[in-house]
């Protein structure tokens, strides 16, 4: 089962195009910025960053409890206490810490770290000790930099929502997915242990996230820390692209707007704006979509004519709906595997293929590997491993507590990454009999048996499924696209199979043929292509009909399923031929570029001295667009003695779950591969 590359994308069934016209030569990323991505919110508002403008609600927290104390203020008897509880060495810490928040009124004072403490009960005494001694003191339990032990974390915590555990959640209620996983649940976050609000102002801040070249998480863990939250109190709909620069909305529960926009001069690639304070927060696919902006640079072709028809065909004709090579992660132990072995209960093979070295990672992350399979040093591997490992370090310390309980391991994986790994394995069969339907019969009509979204179904009869669909994303321990438009009860058309009375109404086209994801809820074709389905899964020893152990999540039966559209057209297509010069070059305007040139004031004012030497190293090339839908051939800038080359943007719309990807896939005829993409960058 040992792989030495990635997967293929003949290996992940993305072998077919929709249209037979050639393709051309063309650099997907050649750098972040020639991929920009905006989502698009539920209410089809393009989310942009165009504002640092606080709202007019006013959320001014003043809690004399939650104040600085006065310089004047006498600890003494509250810190013999604490001697008594924690010992001198932590009474000391605590004792520099009012000193710090006493003399500079809280600002930025850096928290203290406890002594470690493995003593879970008396942990919660220590917490419970500072909510009523040291009410302007939060405390939240954080890993030891051994990433094995466990310490209480000491901060200043004026502003309103930030109490133990990044909110203050009751200390009696059970909390799932901490610890070092960071990942949440699937809900907004929402601490009822936080007080003083204004009533007549929404207890959600929502506001636009822009980042550059950082995936989501990333982003908001650079916030986090910044704020004192932990992860899990940002909601979002979706996760973006790493390799990107890309604007989504947030929201956080009971932060201050000023808060947030103190940090942008600190924040290098980040910046958030456009504040609003809103009742409700956001949870994974609450959005309609995403609008791409992609530069291919170095284009070339036969012809300048050749290049049009292809875009025009596009646009026209769409592409194949494929979950594109995101979806099964880059390193060289694909997640339909890892899936596949969960579906047939083999708990150690998952762990392992989890676990072991993989070609393609960072060395010092593949050594460790390494160390742990040779010795199983579970205390090394957790020391070692990134922070970002999240399912890696997630069944070490399942391990560590439980040796040799390999299913209790893999439920320790957040429950939304640990899922990953089978809805990859659907996402892998769904390629394959995509593939198998258009070789088979093509893409010009429905035939009979295809399944279709029933159009003569009342909406009250719809479907619900609980497939987590995806985007253009890849960021989490093992680089897949983990929950970047996640959709757990997502509602659907009913489907049918389509038979000769359809025909003679004539109301279903081929943009209207799904195929399934399997479930116990999930029609197959009537025609051969179910077979390819339960083919596939009896070479990998899975049954499609029956659980092969009493593990219910790990089981395709017990899992609702789904349908996806077998056809995508892009939505609002735009694009332009450009020349340009300088590789270097930015051809496309950011968010951040826009309001550099509208509010170059405002926005100069939040932007870090590096940002801005970035911007001046990075300034517009000299281009030409010169043709595409512009209407005007502009030269901007003077006159370059360098070669000339051509690069191709273009603009469109995809509803979730679509690969941008697999767009451009059917442009240049080429693989998408990030092996292959870095050959042409060469």
């Amino acid at each position: 089962m040992a792989r030495s590359t990635s997967l293929s994308e003949a290996e992940a069934g993305i072998s077919c195009f929709a249209s037979s016209l050639p393709g051309f030569r063309g650099v997907l990323k050649h750098r972040y910025a020639d991929f920009i991505v905006h989502e698009v919110a539920r209410d089809g508002a393009l989310v942009q960053l165009t504002s640092f403008d606080l709202p007019t609600e006013s959320v001014g927290v003043n809690e004399e409890d939650k104040a600085a104390p006065s310089a004047e203020a006498d600890h003494s008897q509250a810190l013999e206490s604490f001697r008594s509880l924690c010992g001198d060495a932590d009474c000391n810490a605590l004792r520099g810490l009012l000193e710090k928040v006493s003399g500079e009124g809280g600002g930025d004072v850096s928290p203290v770290i406890l002594s470690p403490d493995a003593d879970k009960a008396h942990r919660s005494e220590v917490h419970n000790f500072f909510k009523k001694t040291f009410k302007f003191l939060v405390t939240d339990t954080v890993e030891h930099s051994d990433g094995v032990q466990k310490c209480i974390r000491v901060r200043f915590g004026s502003e309103a929502g930030v109490g133990r555990g990044a909110g203050g959640r009751g200390r009696g209620r059970k909390r799932k997915n901490m610890g070092s996983s960071d990942w949440r649940d699937g809900r907004p976050f929402d601490s009822r242990g936080s007080s003083n609000w204004p009533d007549n102002v929404g207890k959600f801040l929502r506001f636009h996230l822009y980042k550059e070249n950082k995936d989501t998480q990333e982003a908001l863990g650079v916030i986090g820390k910044m704020l004192g939250l932990q992860p899990r109190s940002f909601g979002f709909a979706g996760t973006k692209d790493k390799r990107a620069v890309t604007t989504q909305q947030v929201t956080v529960f009971k932060v201050q707007a000023s808060k947030l926009l103190a940090l942008n001069k600190r924040l290098f690639g980040i910046k958030v704006g456009n504040f609003c304070y809103v009742k409700e927060g956001l949870v994974l696919g609450q959005l309609t979509g995403n609008r791409f902006t992609i530069t291919l640079r170095g284009v070339t072709a036969e012809s300048e004519d050749m290049i049009k028809i292809a875009v025009d065909g596009l646009g026209k004709n769409g592409f194949i709906n494929y979950y594109g090579l995101q979806r099964f992660g880059s390193g060289s132990i694909p997640t339909h595997l890892v899936g596949a072995a969960l579906l047939r209960g083999e708990w150690k093979v998952a762990v392992n293929l989890i676990l072991d070295p993989r070609e393609g990672e960072r060395d010092d992350i593949n050594e460790v590997r390494k160390r742990y399979k040779e010795h199983g040093d579970i205390d090394m591997a957790l020391r070692n491993f990134p922070r970002h490992l999240v399912a890696e370090r997630a069944i070490l310390q399942c391990l560590k507590k439980c040796p040799g309980n390999h299913l209790q391991a893999l439920k320790g994986i957040p429950r939304t990454l640990r899922m990953m790994y089978v809805h990859s394995y659907q996402s892998y069969l769904w390629n394959h009999a995509a593939s198998m339907r258009v070789e088979k019969y093509g893409i010009s009509q429905v035939v009979e048996g295809d399944l279709v979204y029933n159009k003569e179904c009342p909406s009250e009869e719809s479907t619900s499924v609980d497939i987590l669909e995806t985007d253009d994303d890849h960021t989490n321990s093992i680089e897949i696209d983990l929950c970047s438009e996640a959709q757990p009860e997502e509602s659907i058309q009913s489907a049918k199979i389509v038979d000769s009375g359809d025909f003679t109404k004539g109301i279903y086209t081929f943009d209207d043929v799904v195929l399934p994801l399997p479930g116990s809820q999930a029609l197959f074709p009537g025609n051969e292509i179910a077979e390819i389905y339960h083919e596939m899964a009896r070479k990998d020893g899975i049954s499609l009909t029956e659980n092969a152990h009493g593990v219910k999540e790990f089981s395709i039966t017990s899992m609702k399923g789904g349908y996806r559209r077998v056809f995508q057209r892009p939505i609002g297509f735009e694009w332009e031929l450009i020349t340009y010069t300088d590789d270097t070059s930015s051809l496309a305007e950011t968010d951040l570029d826009v309001l550099s040139r509208t509010k170059p004031k405002e926005a100069n004012e939040l932007i870090s001295k590096q940002e801005s030497q970035d911007k001046l190293e990075k300034a517009p090339d000299t281009s030409v667009p010169t043709n595409g839908n512009s209407s005007q051939e502009k030269l901007i800038g003077s006159p370059d003695i360098r070669p000339k080359k051509l690069a191709l943007k273009l603009a469109f719309t995809l509803p979730t779950s679509c690969y941008a990807t697999m767009a451009i896939r059917e442009l240049l005829k080429t693989s998408t591969s990030v092996a292959y993409q870095k050959t042409l960058s060469c």
